[in-house]
C-alpha cells in the first residue's frame, strides 16, 4: 500500500555528516576577528592610526593573516563614526570576555573609552552654537 523509503531521512544525525566542525573557541576567534575588523575600519576612518595599529596587531594574531587596511572615507560625521566605533569596541569586548583574551578585552575597552572621551568633548562643542 505504501512505498518505502528509498533515500535517507533529512532527520538523520549531523554527526554523520562529512562536513568539517569548528569548535567554540574557532567560532569566537571568527566572531571576534570580525568585530575588530570592523572597529578597525572605523578607527582607521577617523584617522586615529596608533590605535589603528594596535586592533590590526590583534586581528592578524586571530586570523594569522594581516588585516586589510581601511583606505576610503564614508563621509559620516565624526560623532557618528565614534558611536560605531564605541559600539564595535563594546561587541568586541564581549565577546573577548567570553574567550578570556584580555589583550582583546583591554584594548576593545581602552577603545571604548577614547570614543566616550571623544563623543563627551564633542557634546559641549555643539551646545555652544545653540541658542
Amino acid at each position: 500500500m505504501y512505498e518505502p523509503i528509498r533515500t535517507k531521512s533529512v532527520h538523520t544525525s549531523a554527526d554523520d555528516a562529512d562536513f568539517p566542525h569548528r569548535s567554540r573557541e574557532d567560532e569566537l576567534d571568527i566572531q571576534l576577528a570580525g568585530h575588530l575588523s570592523a572597529l578597525l575600519a572605523v578607527t582607521d576612518e577617523l584617522g586615529l592610526t596608533a590605535q589603528g595599529d594596535r586592533i590590526a596587531e590583534q586581528v592578524a594574531r586571530l586570523r594569522s593573516a594581516p588585516p586589510a587596511r581601511h583606505a576610503g572615507r564614508s563621509d559620516a560625521p565624526a560623532a557618528a563614526l565614534h558611536r560605531r566605533a564605541h559600539t564595535l569596541a563594546g561587541r568586541a569586548l564581549v565577546v573577548a570576555a567570553s574567550r578570556a583574551d584580555t589583550a582583546v578585552a583591554i584594548l576593545a575597552a581602552e577603545a571604548m573609552d577614547t570614543h566616550t572621551a571623544a563623543l563627551a568633548a564633542a557634546a559641549p562643542a555643539a551646545l555652544v552654537g545653540a541658542p
